[in-house]
């Protein structure tokens, strides 16, 4: 039996996000991408009722499986996977620090409507220079909306509204890059939109060395806070004094008229260290 016609057995959810991915050769990707090692002990997020389980198992050491849905655990639990654990909660309430010893590679499949939390809550806030959670992880891979993963894999020259403070969070704590786009018919019940494939090697270190992460994060939120007012007014609006605002612009060479989209991470950094 196919993975379309497995998928149509079940009755999904849609308070929860739930479509399954019932694409073959996307399945068999997923385990390429995230570089799956028979030593390896890999999480899965929202597993479902299983399809990318069954593969997983196969070539790990060891599957955590964190699921919320009662009847999606019923399915995962048929697999009778000796190297299968299955965990009955929400991602954002676990740590992931308690689930086993050493190294893990995430791997998940998340309702759209939460990821940016999910990375939040996996990679840490950008002053979190001691997450508990960041520090288990070596890689991620994401399936997401494909307007997100351009969002996370996006720079200061991005073309629209991509580049903000989700495409900052990604790449402070991770490497990001789009490894595959997938189509709506990967999935039951297709969604109304397109799905990517998003890899993030996590970092040792932030990308920036700052002397104040807060104080960093402050400026980036207020920089984005009002796409449509150029950066001076925007810190202006973020509490940042008019006086140390001109200051800073004019020491980095930055144009007050520029908007808060078109200053690279890097160029954010210096801001921030500037207007201290």
């Amino acid at each position: 039996m196919n993975y379309y016609e497995r998928a149509k057995y079940f009755k999904t959810k849609k308070r929860l996000g739930q479509n399954f991915l019932i694409d073959g050769q996307t399945i068999s990707d997923i385990i390429d991408f995230a570089d799956i090692k028979s030593e390896d002990t890999v999480i899965e997020i929202g597993p479902g009722v299983g399809f990318v389980t069954e593969q997983l198992v196969k070539h790990a050491k060891h599957v955590i499986a964190i699921e919320l849905d009662e009847e999606a655990i019923r399915e995962l639990e048929k697999l009778n996977a000796p190297n299968l654990t299955i965990i009955h909660n929400d991602i954002l309430k676990q740590d992931l620090s308690e689930l086993c010893e050493g190294k893990v590679k995430v791997v998940a499949n998340i309702p759209y409507y939460i990821t940016s939390p999910i990375i939040a809550h996996l990679l840490g806030e950008i002053d979190d220079l001691n997450n508990k959670n960041r520090s288990k992880i070596t890689d991620i891979l994401l399936m997401v909306q494909e307007e997100v993963a351009r969002r996370m894999a996006a720079t200061e020259n991005s073309s629209g509204k991509q580049y903000g403070l989700l495409t900052i969070l990604s790449q402070f704590w991770a490497d990001v890059k789009i490894m595959k786009l997938v189509g709506r018919r990967s999935f039951y019940p297709a969604p109304k939109v397109n799905s990517a494939l998003v890899k993030l090697v996590v970092r040792e270190k932030p990308l920036l060395d700052l002397s104040d992460y807060s104080h960093f994060r402050k400026t980036i939120k207020a920089g984005f806070s009002q796409r449509r007012k150029n950066i001076k007014n925007c810190l202006l609006s973020g509490g940042f004094a008019k006086e140390k605002i001109i200051s800073a612009l004019n020491t980095l060479g930055l144009d007050e008229n520029i908007r808060g989209e078109k200053i690279s991470i890097e160029m954010f950094g210096k801001l921030s260290e500037a207007l201290k």
